[in-house]
C-alpha cells in the first residue's frame, strides 16, 4: 500500500475556488449517479486534489502506468496484421472510453468514473489476445483472468508494489466488466453497484463487436452482406449506424427505467440482434480457421515464456512480487508483455520452433 502521503499545503485562494465548482457539478448529476461524496473511497485515506475530483484523479493515475502504455502493442483479435488500421487493445480501450462517456453523459451520470473505468479495464490482457489468455488460464493453478489481472495491476503491481490506490468504485468497475459468450448482458462477475460501471461493461461489448467487424473485412473472413439479416434490420448496414442505434437504444431503454429498475441495459429488440451478432463473430471470425492459425503460434510462446519464467524466476526484469511463488510472478510478466517483446524474448531464449 502507499505511504501515508505528506499533507498538502494550503491552496491559494484562486485554487481554493476550484474544488467548489467541481463538487457543484457533480451535485447536480443524476441522484443515481457516482460521486466523490458517496464513494467508498480509497483503500489508504488521501487529501482531496486541489483541481480534480476523486474518479479524474483514478483516470490520471491510470493514464500514466506503463501497463496502460503497453497497451498499443497488444493483439486485439488479429495477430500479427498486415495492416496499421487493425484494432489493438489501446485503440480498443479509446473507443470503449469514447462509447462510455457518451453513454454516461446522455444520462447525466459520472463521465470520470465510467472514463477512468474503460481505460482501465483490459489492462492485464496478454500478448496474443483471448489465446494467450486461455493459454496461461490452463496452466496458472488459479486459473487467469484478465479482468482480474487487471485489478491486480492497479491494486498491486504498478508503483513499485504499492499499487494505484483507486477508489473503490472504480476498482469494481474494471472487475466486474467482463462476460461469457452467450450474452453480452449476462453476468459472469456480477454487475457493478454503480451505473458507470454498468455503462462500461456495455459499452466494451458495443465497442468490440462493431470495430472487429471492420477488421474482419479488411482481413476478408467475411463482407458486410455476411452479417445476419437481423442485424442489419435492427442495427444498422454500417459501423456509425450500428454504434449510434446502439448507443441511442442504450440511453433510452436505461432512462425509460430508472425509476422503478435502475440498471444500463439494451431493450429486448436490440439485444436479441446484438447477441446474434455476437455469436456469428465467434462462428464465422473469433473461431475461424485463419484467425486460430497466429493464434495457435501466439499461444506457444506464451505457454513456453511462462514454463521458462516459472523456472528461472530470478531472470525476471522489472518489478515483480519477489515474496510471491514463481507461477505468480511468472504470470505477471508474461501476461505484461506486448506481443512484440514476447516473441523477441522468445527468440532470445531459443524457444521458438
Amino acid at each position: 500500500m502507499p505511504e501515508q502521503p505528506s499533507p498538502s499545503p494550503s491552496p491559494s485562494p484562486a485554487l481554493a475556488r476550484v474544488r467548489p465548482v467541481l463538487e457543484a457539478r457533480e451535485a447536480a448529476l443524476h441522484p443515481l449517479a457516482a460521486r466523490e461524496a458517496t464513494s467508498a473511497g480509497r483503500d489508504l485515506p488521501e487529501a482531496p486534489d486541489p483541481t480534480r475530483l476523486a474518479y479524474q484523479v483514478d483516470r490520471d493515475r491510470i493514464i500514466h502506468t506503463r501497463a496502460f502504455r503497453r497497451l498499443k502493442h497488444k493483439t486485439q483479435v488479429f495477430v500479427h496484421p498486415d495492416s496499421d488500421h487493425v484494432v489493438t487493445r489501446m485503440t480498443h480501450t479509446i473507443e470503449v472510453q469514447q462509447v462510455a462517456r457518451t453513454i454516461a453523459r446522455a444520462l447525466n451520470l459520472n463521465e470520470d468514473l465510467a472514463e477512468a473505468i474503460a481505460l482501465g479495464h483490459d489492462m492485464g490482457h496478454t500478448p496474443f489476445g483471448h489465446a494467450g489468455e486461455e493459454t496461461l488460464a490452463g496452466l496458472l493453478p488459479e486459473g487467469f483472468r484478465h479482468n482480474e489481472q487487471s485489478l491486480r495491476i492497479v491494486e498491486v503491481l504498478e508503483n513499485g508494489g504499492r499499487g494505484l490506490n483507486l477508489t473503490a468504485e472504480t476498482r469494481e468497475g474494471i472487475l466486474k466488466h467482463s462476460k461469457v459468450r452467450e450474452s453480452v448482458a449476462a453476468e459472469a462477475w456480477g454487475f457493478a453497484s454503480t451505473l458507470e460501471g454498468q455503462v462500461v461493461k456495455l459499452a466494451d461489448s458495443l465497442a468490440y463487436l462493431n470495430h472487429d467487424i471492420e477488421d474482419a473485412i479488411r482481413a476478408q473472413l467475411i463482407a458486410e452482406s455476411d452479417l445476419p439479416d437481423l442485424v442489419h434490420q435492427a442495427l444498422g448496414r454500417s459501423h456509425s449506424q450500428r454504434i449510434e442505434t446502439l448507443v441511442t437504444d442504450v440511453v433510452e431503454a436505461s432512462a425509460a427505467t430508472f425509476e422503478i429498475d435502475p440498471r444500463i441495459r439494451l431493450s429486448p429488440a436490440a439485444l436479441q440482434a446484438t447477441d446474434a451478432l455476437r455469436e456469428f463473430m465467434f462462428e464465422r471470425v473469433y473461431l475461424h480457421e485463419d484467425t486460430l492459425v497466429e493464434a495457435r503460434r501466439g499461444q506457444q510462446v506464451v505457454e513456453a515464456l511462462y514454463r521458462y519464467y516459472e523456472s528461472h524466476p530470478q531472470e525476471i526484469t522489472g518489478f515483480s512480487m519477489p515474496d510471491d511463488p514463481p507461477w505468480r510472478r511468472a504470470a505477471d510478466y508474461v501476461s505484461g508483455m506486448t506481443d512484440g517483446y514476447a516473441l523477441t524474448r522468445a527468440r532470445a531464449l531459443g524457444l521458438l520452433r
